[in-house]
C-alpha cells in the first residue's frame, strides 16, 4: 500500500541493514497487505502499569511500531531519574520509543509532587538525542499569564528545534490564540468537533484520542476526512485490558468501517506523526527504515507480521523477542495512617461535590450534597511527606460496599481512595502504603490487589499477570456496585487539577475552572 500515491499493487520489499533498498512491482496480488506500521502519537506508558519494554511486547502484535511517550507520571514521582529509567528500560524492546520532556512537574503549585523538573532539568533533557519534544503543556493558565518558568521552557524547546505538545481542554477565543502563538502545536483534549476545528484553523494538529477513560474518537472522527493533514491517533491512557484487545489498529478498523477514506485514516495512523515530529520511522518507501506490517485484509486489519528496523519482531501470533527488567525506582515516604487521620468533621450540606462523568476525564460539579446512596467519601493522601489527608465527597462511583484506593493518581500520584466507610478506606490506603504502591479494592469479606513497586505506578510482572490482576480489580469493583466503564482509571483522574471542573488534591478540594481551592 503506497500511502503517498494512494494505490495498492503487488510487489516485493527488499531490505538490507535495516532499510528498504528497493520495492519491485510484480503481478502477484495474493497474500497479505503490507503497509507502514502504526504510531501512537501521545501516550503515558505508566498508565498501562507496565514497564516500557513490557508495554512494547503488548502492543507490537497490534501493528504499532512507534510511540510518542510523555514520561510525565514517573517524573512527578522520581524526577529526572524517572525519565532516565523509562528511556533505559525502553531499549530492552524493539518498539521505537520517542520521549518528551515533561513540561509541568509538578503539574500545578496546588499539589505535592515527589520531584521538580525545572528549567535546568528541562535544558539537560532537551539536549539528549533521544528526546523529541516538550511534552503536553497542561498548565495553560500559566502560558496565557506568561509565567516566566513555562515561558523559558517553551523558549528552550524552540531553541533546540523540538516540537511542543499542548493540553487545553475547552480553551477558546483570545486565550486559545495566545496559547497557540506561544508555539504549542498539538492538542489531545478536544471535547467537541467545533473546539477541534477552531484549533485546527489556528494551526494546531489534533490528536484523536481513544483511551480507557477518555474517549473522543467517535466525536472527532469526521476531522480525518475534512482535515487529513491535521489529525493523528493516540490512546493517551490505556489499561492492560484494553491493550490486549486492540491498540491503534482498532481505531483504524473502526474509522474505515465508519466510511472514512482509508488513505486519510492511514495518514493519521502512520505518516502524520512522522512528519510533525520528524521521526526516524519508515513509511514503506525506498530508502526508508524498514518499519512495516502485514495485515490479512483491509476490513479486519488483523496483523500477521511486524517488521521494525528490518527485523521481523512478530509473526504467526508470536513475538520474536523478549522484554527485560531494569532496577526498580520508587519514592514513598509515609507510614500507615490511623482512623483519626481520615475522619472528617460534620460537613455542611452545601459543600460542592465532585460529579463523575462516565467515559470522560472532565468531571461535573454538584453544589449541594443529596445524601443518597451514591455519595461517597473521597480522600487524597500525600505520599511524599506526612500531612493530614484532604477529604471531599464524590457522586457517581456507585459503590455499595467497601473501598477502592490507588497510588496511580494523576498528576502527582499521591494516594486516592473512595469508599462507603472509613474502616474500609483506611484498610485500602494502608495496604498501598505497606506495599509502597498499588491498586486495591477491599471490603471486610474480599480483597483484590495489584502491587506496583516501580514508582507506585508500574508492575515488575508480565503483561499477562497485570492484565489478570487488573481484570480482577475491575470485576471486584463492579461486584461492590460500581457501574463505571473504567472505575479504577476514573479514580486515578480525581486529582487531575488541570481538567475541569472539580478535583481533590492532597491539599484540598479544588475548582479547576477558577484555579483555586474551595
Amino acid at each position: 500500500m503506497d500511502i503517498f500515491a494512494n494505490r495498492i499493487f503487488g510487489g516485493e520489499i527488499h531490505v538490507h541493514n535495516g532499510k528498504i533498498i528497493d520495492i519491485l512491482e510484480t503481478e502477484n496480488t495474493k497474500g497479505p497487505f503490507f503497509l507502514p506500521g502504526f504510531i501512537d502519537s501521545h501516550i503515558h506508558i505508566e498508565s498501562s502499569m507496565l514497564t516500557p519494554s513490557e508495554f512494547g511486547r503488548m502492543i507490537i502484535p497490534h501493528g504499532t511500531v512507534a510511540v510518542l511517550n510523555d514520561p510525565h507520571e514517573i517524573a512527578n514521582v522520581c524526577g529526572i531519574d524517572g525519565v532516565r529509567y523509562m528511556i533505559e528500560n525502553s531499549r530492552l524492546c524493539p518498539l521505537k520509543f520517542f520521549f518528551g520532556v515533561p513540561s509541568c512537574v509538578p503539574a500545578t503549585p496546588y499539589e505535592t509532587s515527589g520531584a521538580v523538573i525545572g528549567i535546568a532539568e528541562t535544558k539537560l533533557l532537551l539536549l539528549k538525542p533521544d528526546i523529541y519534544f516538550l511534552s503536553e503543556v497542561m498548565n495553560y493558565p500559566a502560558v496565557i499569564a506568561e509565567d516566566p518558568e513555562i515561558k523559558e521552557k517553551i523558549k528552550l524547546a524552540k531553541q533546540y528545534n523540538k516540537r511542543i505538545d499542548g493540553h487545553a481542554p475547552g480553551l477558546f477565543g483570545k486565550s486559545l490564540i495566545k496559547y497557540i502563538a506561544a508555539g504549542i502545536s498539538t492538542d489531545h483534549e478536544c471535547e467537541s468537533i467545533d473546539e477541534a476545528k477552531d484549533k485546527i484553523q489556528l494551526g494546531m494538529k489534533i490528536l484523536i484520542r481513544e483511551g480507557s477513560a477518555a474517549k473522543n474518537f467517535k466525536t472527532l472522527l469526521p476531522l480525518v476526512d475534512e482535515f487529513p493533514d491535521s489529525c493523528m491517533f493516540c490512546t493517551d491512557d490505556r489499561h492492560p485490558g484494553d491493550l490486549f484487545s486492540e491498540h491503534i489498529e482498532g481505531m483504524v478498523r473502526r474509522a474505515i468501517q465508519s466510511g472514512s477514506s482509508i488513505w486519510n485514516v492511514l495518514r493519521a495512523a502512520c505518516s502524520n506523526p512522522v512528519f510533525h515530529y520528524d521521526l526516524p520511522v519508515g513509511l514503506l518507501q525506498k530508502g526508508h527504515f524498514a518499519d512495516f506490517i502485514a495485515v490479512n485484509n483491509l476490513q479486519d486489519f488483523h496483523v500477521e507480521t511486524v517488521v521494525i528496523n528490518g527485523e521481523t519482531v512478530f509473526e504467526k501470533g508470536k513475538n520474536l523477542f523478549n522484554s527485560g527488567l531494569s532496577e526498580p525506582i520508587n519514592h514513598f515516604e509515609i507510614h500507615e495512617l490511623s482512623l483519626e487521620d481520615i475522619q472528617s468533621l460534620e460537613v455542611e450540606t452545601n459543600l460542592p461535590m465532585i460529579d463523575v462523568i462516565d467515559g470522560q476525564v472532565i468531571t461535573g460539579r454538584m453544589d449541594s450534597l443529596p445524601f443518597d446512596e451514591d455519595v461517597l467519601k473521597i480522600i487524597c493522601v500525600n505520599r511524599y511527606n506526612k500531612a493530614k489527608p484532604a477529604i471531599g465527597f464524590v457522586h457517581g462511583f456507585g459503590l455499595k460496599q467497601g473501598a477502592i484506593a490507588s497510588s496511580v493518581a494523576h498528576d502527582s500520584h499521591n494516594i486516592l481512595a473512595v469508599g462507603t466507610n472509613d474502616i474500609d478506606i483506611l484498610r485500602a490506603v494502608n495496604r498501598i502504603i505497606r506495599s509502597r504502591g498499588g491498586i486495591v479494592v477491599t471490603s471486610p469479606h474480599k480483597q483484590a490487589f495489584l502491587p506496583l513497586p516501580i514508582a507506585g505506578l508500574m508492575s515488575d510482572q508480565s503483561s499477562e499477570f497485570v492484565y489478570a490482576s487488573y481484570k480482577n480489580l475491575e470485576e471486584t469493583a463492579r461486584e461492590f456496585g460500581s457501574q463505571l466503564t473504567a472505575p479504577l482509571m476514573t479514580l486515578s483522574f480525581m486529582a487531575l487539577l488541570v481538567i475541569p471542573k472539580l478535583r481533590l488534591s492532597d491539599k484540598g478540594l479544588f475548582d479547576s475552572q477558577k484555579f483555586q481551592f474551595i
